[in-house]
């Protein structure tokens, strides 16, 4: 879980510096022109900025999801324990029943 808490950090962090960029970049005093070079300078790296972010995002993922599969496989392992557990415990008070003597049964009354 905490995988899944610092990928959903790093996308934030990288969003937050991309957003910060371009505002940065439209709020600052330069000419136009300087302007749109920077913003086209920005926006070319954007897609390796987004292909970083996927992958980042992706190993985060496959982590995650061999976690979820641990622990997937060692519930079941639990499950299956107690399982046996249950079926040993009840098969020795079936043996523990069966050896007990019956209780002698009362003879009818006669009325």
């Amino acid at each position: 879980m905490a995988e899944h808490k610092s990928s959903g950090f790093l996308g934030g962090v990288v969003m937050g510096a991309a957003i910060g960029a371009v505002t940065g970049l439209l709020l600052a005093p330069r000419s136009g022109r300087e302007t749109r070079r920077i913003l086209k300078k920005s926006a070319d790296a954007l897609p390796e900025l987004a292909e970083d972010l996927s992958a980042s995002l992706q190993i985060q993922a496959d982590r995650f999801s061999e976690t979820t599969l641990r622990n997937w496989e060692q519930t079941l392992l639990r499950l299956r324990e107690a399982i046996a557990a249950g079926q040993a415990a009840s098969r020795r008070e079936y043996e523990h029943l069966q050896q007990r003597p019956e209780p002698p049964v009362a003879a009818p009354l006669d009325e």
